[in-house]
């Protein structure tokens, strides 16, 4: 382990040097030291590493290699894709609902092709792609009225990896370090169900890791911790109301809380009434939360939101065209949530949303759709607030931000400017390097 100075650093406000030894601050001192390796930090600030409280860390290192389909000409997008060593293309951030196998056959005959949806829920695959398939034999698969698959797959991430070609986990180490490019230091992954080999190599990230997938009663991966457990209510069919409690029930007589996926208001009433009659554990968080109405914000106390005003940057004019005039407030809620005193988290939900933390820190303030409109500029916090939304530990998501202290893990990140002009146009440009337990991850 390295032991080195970061000389005339500014820590809440005051210019100081920071040591550092075998992965903790040993000592946090007036600014003037001499003595061990440093690096000079001329009053830039020095912060806790940030939390990334939601992302699902295999999807987004697969986005990297995949074609972007999220602009305006799908059939140009297709073309210029470039096949993986099997004859596959892949894309993702599709935005529409209009995709089906028929309509990918006649963009793309020629290879297997298969089309993320932007929510990340839905596969959709040409008629090549569902031929290399096999049996269709999982009940994720759409079928038309006389049973034709229609090309569109729900839900079967884990069904549809198994049959692809030479289909392995995606190496995750470049992505570790393009995570702490952005002073991320510590990541909670939100894919559900994981299985031990998906579950063992999401600890190969630099960044410290907390699993949320990790079923009740299966063992912790090595060099990773184990958070709530996840559950998905998902849109195309939300679960009986018993077999919610039921799973509800099970994670906290196994010690865990639960974290569910909610992005309607139907979800939000159905899990709300199952905490009711199941119990809550001081874990227990809801993840995203992207509809809100007003009278349910009270309820929420005492739980976690871990939420994501960067889709609102991302595709908030797709939101504004879509959704009723009426429902525009309750999306992607901050301020009312912070003001009821219910505790809030950012997060990225990357590769569904943008996974740089300065960008999302950025649309928590303004909420500026991609056209420049803000979209319930009522719910706009703080850069402040922001930043101390990805500040709190990674188990205890919406918690009081963590400080530079003696004795604390040497999760860093080094700012080329104070925080307050850092934090007056929020930018990863900002960032100057990243320590994880006292080792250089990015930078200096």
């Amino acid at each position: 382990m390295t032991a080195l100075v970061l000389r005339d650093a500014e820590v809440d406000g005051v210019r100081v040097d920071v040591r550092v030894r075998n992965g903790l601050v040993t000592s946090v001192s007036p600014a003037g030291s001499k003595d061990g390796p440093a690096v000079g930090c001329e009053g830039g600030a020095l912060l806790p590493g940030l939390v990334d409280h939601h992302v699902h860390l295999h999807a987004l290192a697969a986005a990297r290699r995949s074609v972007d389909c999220s602009g305006p000409d799908l059939a140009a997008a297709l073309r210029a894709a470039a096949a993986d060593e099997h004859g596959w293309v892949r894309g993702t951030r599709y935005p529409g609902d209009d995709l089906d196998a028929a309509t990918l056959d006649a963009l793309h005959p020629g290879r297997p092709v298969r089309v993320q949806h932007r929510s990340g829920a839905l596969w959709v695959l040409n008629s090549r792609a569902l031929a290399a398939l096999g049996p269709l034999d999982h009940p994720g698969v759409e079928r038309a009225a006389d049973g034709t698959p229609t090309g569109r797959l729900f839900r079967a991430d884990d069904w549809l990896r198994a049959r692809l070609p030479g289909s392995g986990l995606p190496d995750l180490s470049a992505l570790g370090r393009e995570l702490a490019s952005f002073g991320i230091t510590a990541v909670t992954d939100a894919t559900p169900d994981l299985d031990s080999s998906a579950a063992v190599a999401l600890t190969e990230v630099v960044q410290r890791v907390t699993l949320l997938g990790v079923p009740v009663g299966a063992s912790t991966p090595p060099g990773a911790a184990v958070g709530p457990v996840k559950i998905v209510l998902a849109d195309s069919g939300l679960p009986p109301y018993d077999e919610l409690v039921a799973r509800i029930r099970a994670a906290h007589e196994a010690g865990r809380g639960v974290a569910v996926h909610s992005v309607t208001r139907e979800s939000l009433v159905l899990l709300l009434a199952a905490l009711d009659e199941a119990g809550r554990h001081p874990a227990d968080r809801v993840e995203h939360a992207a509809l809100v109405p007003e009278e349910l914000v009270p309820a929420l106390r005492g739980l976690a939101v871990v939420t994501q005003p960067g889709f609102l940057a991302d595709r908030g004019d797709l939101f504004r065209r879509e959704l009723p005039l009426e429902e525009h407030p309750d999306l992607y809620r901050c301020r009312s949530l912070l003001d009821a005193g219910v505790r809030v988290a950012l997060s990225s939900d990357a590769p569904y949303g943008p996974v740089d933390p300065w960008a999302v820190i950025a649309a928590a303030t303004s909420r500026r759709t991609p056209d420049g409109t803000a979209l319930g500029p009522d719910e706009s916090v703080t850069a402040r607030q922001a930043l101390d939304a990805y500040l709190a530990a990674p188990d205890d998501p919406g918690g009081p931000p963590r400080t530079v202290r003696p004795g604390v893990a040497a999760d860093l990140v080094l700012l080329h400017r104070p925080l307050a002009a850092a934090l007056a146009s929020p930018s990863a440009a900002a960032v100057r390097g990243t320590l994880i337990a006292g080792e250089w991850a990015y930078g200096d």
